[in-house]
């Protein structure tokens, strides 16, 4: 069995996994902090959800209401080829996709501050993945209409190192997103849209000195 058909058969595997993370819900309910440590990395008194198994995301209590999670179309996979190549059969480095996400909010002072949860993996394709892969995110606030409306976006990254295996996991936890409480009426139409953006890689631009004031 060549590279490319090897990779395409764990890269189905990881997608069939995803798609169960959709459509199942766990056994048994969670707290959202037995949640967090669950499923990025700490411990709990509580099993961890089952391979497959996405926790449903509580909703604070009282009249906070944290918006549901969604991966933002066109955003949910990141692939990366070979320097001056397409991203597709032997000529892909690697590919990442997102399996489960979380989200909890709080209120301050008329301010949500937003903790979001993303788990994915990273899968080596048959051009070889390098040993660290960055892997760009970004997560945004959008209140949902006939035109959206973005209240405010983040971006991240996280660093995941590669083995022989050939299929890494990552996590990345934004706990600094932060935007004002919602219009009354308007809290169910916000949504948190997650995805991979890879023009978070870029060196944002230093921002143009200010020309010192002639004297006097």
């Amino acid at each position: 069995m060549g590279n490319d058909r090897l990779f395409r058969v764990a890269l189905a595997a990881t997608v069939v996994a995803g798609l169960g993370c959709g459509l199942t819900q766990p056994a048994s309910a969670q707290s959202l902090s037995d949640r967090f440590k669950g499923l990025f990395g700490g411990k709990s008194d509580e099993p961890a959800p089952t391979p497959g198994a996405a926790p449903k995301a509580e909703e604070d209590t009282g009249d906070l209401t944290c918006p549901e999670v969604r991966v933002r179309a066109g955003a949910s996979t990141y692939a990366v080829a070979a320097p001056g190549k397409q991203p597709v059969g032997n000529d892909l480095r690697f590919q990442a996709t997102i399996g489960k996400t979380a989200r909890q909010c709080s209120l301050n002072g008329g301010v949500i501050t937003a903790r979001i949860g993303i788990q994915g993996r990273v899968i080596a394709g048959p051009a070889g993945a390098p040993s660290s892969v960055q892997v760009p995110l970004r997560v945004a606030v959008v209140q949902g209409g006939i035109s959206e409306k973005t209240i405010a976006t983040k971006a991240y990254q996280t660093t995941v190192t590669m083995t022989e295996t050939g299929s890494e996991p990552f996590t990345l936890v934004a706990e600094d997103l932060v935007y004002p409480v919602p219009a009354p009426g308007t809290s169910d139409n916000y949504i948190f849209y997650i995805g991979f953006d890879p023009q978070a890689l870029k060196p944002e631009r230093p921002a143009p000195r200010k020309k010192a004031a002639p004297t006097q």
